[in-house]
């Protein structure tokens, strides 16, 4: 009797075995304030082959969004819920004594990495964090990443800083130092590959999820002088005529349709031509080196890619990349650095909104907005077997990063959990993608943002928005616009239709009141946040 079980058990063993690997990897990769038309499979001049690999063995969506701000983008990323749920409807280290911006993730969520564990998954991240208030070793670490579900970590905790000398670089729950010739996307790209690396080295048969999030380009405009010299000549050609020239070629890849018109120059943006020739190379070698840490961020996609062919795990694993939210128009600068000095250690500038006008080709406006230009983001998925025929721009309906939790979770058969350490979890408010991404129609539904009293909703062709404005209630006018024929936000119609407008306003009430978006931002808009941004 004993051998019979003992022959049962070796059986069994394999079968289970090979039913754990079957699930797949999940790889998750995202740029940080990277425009709609920045990457070459999106319209761009910068050289990013590796990410249009993916785009040609995989799929584009037309559609998809983000939050149109770094911190409730990854809070919706990491929880499937609209980011005031999980408690960052603004920023981290904020908190403003409501339960939708306390400035932490709260504790009635579970983060992807949490719900796969169920699942049998190894996590790993590394990269950019930035859920968390407390970013030092002696403070509550119970938002850091190894206590939020993963196993593994190096990156930094905060939004931003040098790309060459970080302050907080963390490895695991440890502050670390960076080492000579440090350059923050090659670390980030370099410990990704390690990680697949060990965790293959271990005979590990458990299937993993990876996050990659590169803090590339979001400013200060640090790259590799190798990497700045190749775009130099591009960019003085200036942001208009680029700007046509992106908009010509994504018109030829099928991700912006021929009836949709190239908005116009924003208002705040000069033309080109009037730029003085002796202000120029100034200008170019800001958009240079803005092109250059997208290109390096590529080139460490590519050894990602490369690591997952060596080891035989590319026909197993889904990949998908996106940014967090448009172009930025931040006006960052330090000192007024020498042209000679710009793109290095010593100084700290932004491109600003002259070039991420173009960034974000065709549409209008910026991070932090949730007109298109903020909000829209290039989304390519890569999953072998598993989505639409290989270089396919699906025409999806409209999808947001709020989808991606129950997408994961559905091509990896896991469950999403009702409680977690004693609290009751939130139903995450997104919806699998799995079908969409085969090409398949998804049910109509309406999908709203609000951030910093920007507020939009979008439901079925029409989008009702507003932006907002820094005097109290903080609300601007609605705007409404068409998008089945107005995808570039040019024509508002609200005079036109007060009766739509109005069936939009109280479907975003009836939203805002059940998911902590009131009071917007808190009841100090003003001062408080404008002292809080200048100290990021």
């Amino acid at each position: 009797m004993k051998s019979l079980k003992l022959l049962s058990l070796i059986l069994i063993i394999p079968f289970l075995v090979n039913a754990q690997q079957d699930k797949p990897n999940i790889i998750f990769i995202m740029a940080d304030d990277m425009g709609f038309s920045d990457i070459g499979s999106y319209g761009s001049e910068i050289k990013t082959p590796n990410i249009d690999r993916l785009a040609e063995k995989g799929v584009r969506l037309k559609q998809f969004y983000n939050t149109g701000r770094c911190c409730p983008t990854r809070a919706s990323l990491l929880t499937g819920q609209y980011s005031h749920n999980a408690g960052m409807g603004y920023m981290t280290g904020f908190d403003q004594g409501v339960p939708g911006y306390k400035g932490d993730l709260n504790k009635n969520n579970v983060t992807i990495a949490e719900a796969l564990k169920h699942a049998g998954y190894d996590s790993f991240m590394c990269g950019k964090w930035h859920v968390c208030s407390n970013i030092k070793p002696n403070g509550p670490q119970e938002n850091w990443p190894l206590q939020r579900g993963f196993e593994r970590y190096f990156g930094t905790l905060n939004g931003s800083g040098s790309f060459f000398t970080p302050k907080t670089l963390t490895s695991g729950n440890k502050l670390i130092k960076a080492e000579k010739d440090f350059y923050y996307t090659d670390a980030i790209s370099d410990s990704a590959t390690t990680f697949i690396k060990d965790h293959v080295a271990k005979k590990d048969r458990n299937p993993f999820f990876l996050y990659v999030a590169y803090t590339a380009p979001h400013w200060p405009l640090h790259a590799k002088e190798e990497d700045i010299k190749k775009y130099m000549k591009i960019y003085e050609k200036g942001w208009d005529e680029l700007r046509d020239e992106r908009y010509k070629k994504q018109l030829e890849l099928g991700v912006i349709d021929k009836k949709f018109k190239l908005s116009n120059r924003e208002d705040s943006v000069p033309a080109w031509n009037s730029i003085p020739k002796s202000e120029r190379p100034i200008w170019v070698k800001r958009m240079a080196t803005y092109a250059a840490q997208i290109d390096c961020m590529d080139q460490g996609i590519g050894r990602i890619i490369a690591t997952l062919d060596k080891n035989k795990l590319t026909q197993n694993t889904m990949i998908v990349f996106m940014s967090d939210n448009g172009g930025c128009a931040e006006y960052k600068s330090t000192m007024d650095p020498s042209i000679d000095k710009l793109g290095s250690d010593e100084s700290f500038e932004s491109y600003r909104g002259n070039w991420a006008n173009l960034s974000n080709t065709p549409f209008r406006l910026y991070k932090t907005r949730v007109h298109e230009g903020g909000i829209h983001t290039p989304f390519i998925v890569s999953w072998p077997g598993h989505t639409a025929k290989n270089g396919s721009v699906i025409d999806n309906e409209p999808a947001h990063i709020i989808d991606l939790m129950p997408t994961f979770l559905a091509a990896a058969g896991a469950k999403y959990p009702e409680t977690n350490n004693g609290y009751k979890i939130n139903p995450f408010n997104g919806k699998s993608l799995i079908s969409v991404l085969k090409g398949e129609k998804m049910p109509e539904r309406a999908i709203y943002w609000e951030h910093q009293a920007n507020r939009a909703i979008r439901y079925q062709d029409w989008k009702l928005v507003s932006k907002s404005t820094e005097i109290a209630p903080y609300v601007g006018k609605w705007e409404l616009y068409n998008l089945k024929n107005d995808k570039t936000e040019l024509t508002d119609l609200a005079k036109k239709y007060p009766g739509k407008v109005k069936e939009l306003e109280n479907m975003w009430t009836n939203w805002a009141n059940a998911n902590n978006v009131f009071p917007l931002n808190g009841t100090d808009l003003g001062s408080r946040r404008k002292q809080f941004e200048r100290n990021l």
